[in-house]
């Protein structure tokens, strides 16, 4: 292997080099509404809306919000971004008024390119923003500059649908105004941008309850990008399947840049549903496809699975939580996944630091996250010591190298917590590495909910409950649960004298935070186990939890 990383670029000069490379490529497609653009076309509607954006007023440092699902644009705002030097903050498209806010106003958001909503109308983003902020409404439709006591450095809205809203721009507008514009100022702007420079920030949950930007360079996701394909043998004929969100690393990492890096074509759907990915892989011919084992398993129990062609199908990903090995065995045989791959790592890692490749076992691609990545230095630490573990003796996986984070925005103290002097950023995940390099994940050194592939921090959801009226303390723990692998549950010490229902929490939590964080199960205690220093212990709020839901199933009782 190479002491040299693949590449040094930035995301601009690498999108141009692939336009300039293969032209007539299909690097975007959208099997359900037959919309394709080949890399040479999308560069060309990415200049025009990066001329169009500095033309506006935004300019490199900026920070531009994206709340969107995967529509046709979405990636259009990122490059566009990324090549005048901007900064894309990329927001859970489940966020409510709670954590839009926040992001909004702790990520120094200056613009924000936005859709609708989400599910077909029902989740309304306008209804959000305008409840955080009902100024907006009255934005001039001359001037387009929000106003907003709350949201100070918030200037601009964007709305990337066909509707016309006051006081915003829609992507139309900007493309247009971009298209008559010079190049030079763009040509300038590309010319100052380092490699170096953040083009990407992410919020995680936080283990403080607040949620934490994480700031990753060019360097970082197209080079993890790069090394993700090549564990699945990407080549430019590939055709990769992304029905994951792009708001995610899983979707803007695992799958776009794999593919930008690659010269391969992404097939693109603007959310997940088993029906539409089982046809945008038949009609799209895609090689590839990404998911959660639930999306997996989604897709191979729906009644007209049998109906579709996908023996285009080789490679792919399987990741968020463990996959049953018999789900594992039925994708490689039902959907032609000879080659199927598992990665692990996080966020802060950008987000890859080990992964199976298409040669492993099906036993160690189901046993095992494979072995650690090139140029990332990955070893097992005894949380206690600090010192390596030898094989087979659990510790805490820590990773260095190219791909982890410049670190946490505005959170210089959480920053040096979680990545060490010598530059190991520290998981929080429990794990062994074997003789043959292969590691394996047995626990958590954190409370930390993983739901579906969506990470949940107990923290943020008990600094939350908390605002209920009535509540007197509140713990929050992972759950088992058969679909997702674990839910949400709440143990609450009421207040004495009031009354409070399970619904009552469930409710005020569906009203302003995003679904997947939502208790599914809620239930009302006297005290919490402590240790002998008066610490909660969580575990056995586990293990009560886990018990209270196999009574209920024995019973065959409704849960709250």
């Amino acid at each position: 292997m190479s002491d040299e990383i693949f590449t040094e670029s930035t995301m601009g000069d690498f999108l141009e080099r692939q336009a300039g490379k293969d032209p007539d490529r299909e690097f975007i497609v959208y099997p359900d509404r037959d919309l394709r653009f080949t890399y040479s076309q999308f560069n060309e509607r990415v200049d025009a809306l990066a001329r169009g954006l500095l033309e506006i007023g935004l300019d490199r440092g900026d920070h531009i919000g994206i709340w969107a699902r995967n529509v046709p644009d979405w990636l259009t705002y990122f490059f566009a971004a990324a090549k005048l030097g901007a900064v894309p903050v990329t927001i859970n498209t489940y966020y409510k008024s709670h954590e839009l806010e926040y992001v909004i106003s702790q990520s120094d958001m200056k613009a924000l390119a936005m859709v609708d909503g989400y599910k077909g109308g029902n989740y309304s983003y306008l209804d959000i923003l305008y409840e955080i902020a009902p100024e907006i409404r009255e934005t001039s439709s001359f001037t387009r500059k929000v106003k907003s006591d709350k949201l100070p450095v918030l200037k601009t809205i964007i709305y990337m649908g066909p509707e016309k809203h006051r006081g915003m721009y829609s992507t139309n507008e900007l493309i247009s105004l971009g298209g008559h514009l010079s190049d030079a100022k763009l040509r300038a702007n590309m010319k100052l941008i380092s490699n170096r420079d953040m083009v990407n920030m992410q919020y995680t949950s936080g283990t403080t309850g607040y949620p934490k930007g994480v700031m990753l360079t060019h360097r970082n996701i197209i080079n993890n990008g790069f090394y993700i394909g090549e564990r699945q043998r990407l080549t430019e004929i590939d055709r990769v399947c992304i029905p994951v969100p792009l708001f995610h690393c899983f979707g803007i990492v695992l799958g776009v840049m794999a593919v930008l890096t690659h010269g391969a074509t992404a097939v693109m759907l603007e959310q997940f549903d088993p029906l539409t990915a089982l046809m945008a892989v038949e009609r799209g011919k895609a090689t590839a496809i990404y998911g959660v084992p639930t999306m997996f398993i989604a897709e191979m129990t729906h009644p007209l699975f049998d109906k579709f062609d996908l023996s285009t199908l080789r490679t792919g990903i399987m990741s968020g939580s463990p996959c049953p090995i018999e789900w594992m065995e039925k994708a490689i045989k039902l959907m032609h996944m000879r080659d199927i791959t598992i990665p692990y790592g996080m966020t802060e890692t950008g987000p890859v630091f080990t992964m199976t490749s298409v040669d492993d076992s099906i036993e160690r691609k189901v046993a095992t996250v494979g072995t650690s990545m090139p140029h990332s230095d990955v070893k097992v630490v005894d949380p206690e010591t600090g010192l390596e573990c030898p094989p087979n003796v659990p510790g805490e996986l820590c990773c260095r190298g190219y791909n982890v984070m410049k670190g946490y925005y505005k959170m210089p103290e959480e920053t040096a917590k979680a990545i060490d002097k010598d530059g190991f950023m520290h998981s929080g995940d429990l794990g062994t590495v074997d003789e043959y390099g292969y590691y394996r994940i047995t626990g958590r050194l954190k409370d930390m909910i993983i739901r579906g592939g969506e990470n949940i921090y107990p923290r943020e959801l008990e600094e939350f409950i908390y605002k209920y009226p009535g509540v007197k303390d509140v713990q929050v723990v992972g759950s088992p649960d058969p679909t997702f692998g674990e839910a949400v549950a709440a143990f609450i010490i009421p207040e004495p004298g009031t009354a409070i229902a399970p619904e009552d929490i469930q409710d005020f939590a569906r009203a302003k935070i995003a679904p997947y964080k939502v208790p599914k199960y809620v239930w009302f205690v006297d005290a919490f186990p402590l240790t002998t220093s008066g610490k909660v212990q969580k575990f056995i709020l586990r293990q009560m939890a886990a018990e209270r839901i196999r009574e209920a199933e024995e019973k065959d009782d409704k849960l709250p």
